[in-house]
């Protein structure tokens, strides 16, 4: 709920003041907040859109033009940092980056949406198993809590960055069996 009586970037979440640089994370009825620096966006969340469109990008069959993707990949993390700044339940992101990828592959298929519309969802849906398992892999070997994963800073971004590297050898795989036998989904 906004507080007329606090500053512009402040918000009283059940009585406590936070402000805007923290988002909210909805989970099971409770608000978590995490803060998101702009460290963890220049270190995190660019390189994994760039991941995230590479990949998108090569389902769907289209010529991997390096500065295309990465200006793509930098306009869909900044999307989603921006995003990030309201009080919308965690998430919300995540699919208005799906709908802004689909869209892009849209114009770069010329028009194919089923194919487009596969594309954003299966590299989404591929990015979501990495980070779990990326994350789940982490808490065990290490014994880490998810409190530890999303307020370590450091331990985050290399998360983050493993995340990427699956994606990115995913993509190069997905490529190169394109490349060799000749398919395409």
């Amino acid at each position: 709920m906004r507080n007329p009586c606090r500053g512009l970037s402040d918000w009283v979440i059940f009585g406590r003041i936070y402000h805007v640089e923290h988002f909210l994370i909805l989970v099971g009825g409770v608000v978590r907040l995490i803060k998101i620096p702009l460290i963890a966006l220049i270190l995190q969340g660019i390189p994994e859109q760039v991941a995230v469109t590479t990949l998108a990008f090569v389902i769907a069959g289209i010529h991997l033009k390096w500065d295309r993707i990465l200006m793509i990949g930098i306009g869909q993390a900044f999307c989603a940092y921006v995003v990030r700044l309201f009080p919308i339940p965690f998430g919300i992101h995540t699919i208005l980056l799906l709908i802004m990828l689909f869209i892009i592959l849209t114009k770069f298929t010329k028009g194919d949406v089923a194919l487009s519309f596969m594309a954003s969802s299966i590299t989404f849906l591929v990015l979501g198993i990495f980070e779990l398992t990326c994350m789940s892999l982490v808490m065990q070997i290490f014994g880490f809590t998810p409190e530890t994963l999303f307020n370590d800073l450091v331990l985050r971004i290399l998360v983050g960055e493993l995340n990427m590297l699956l994606l990115f050898i995913s993509a190069f795989l997905v490529n190169k069996l394109y490349i060799t036998s000749g398919i395409h989904l």
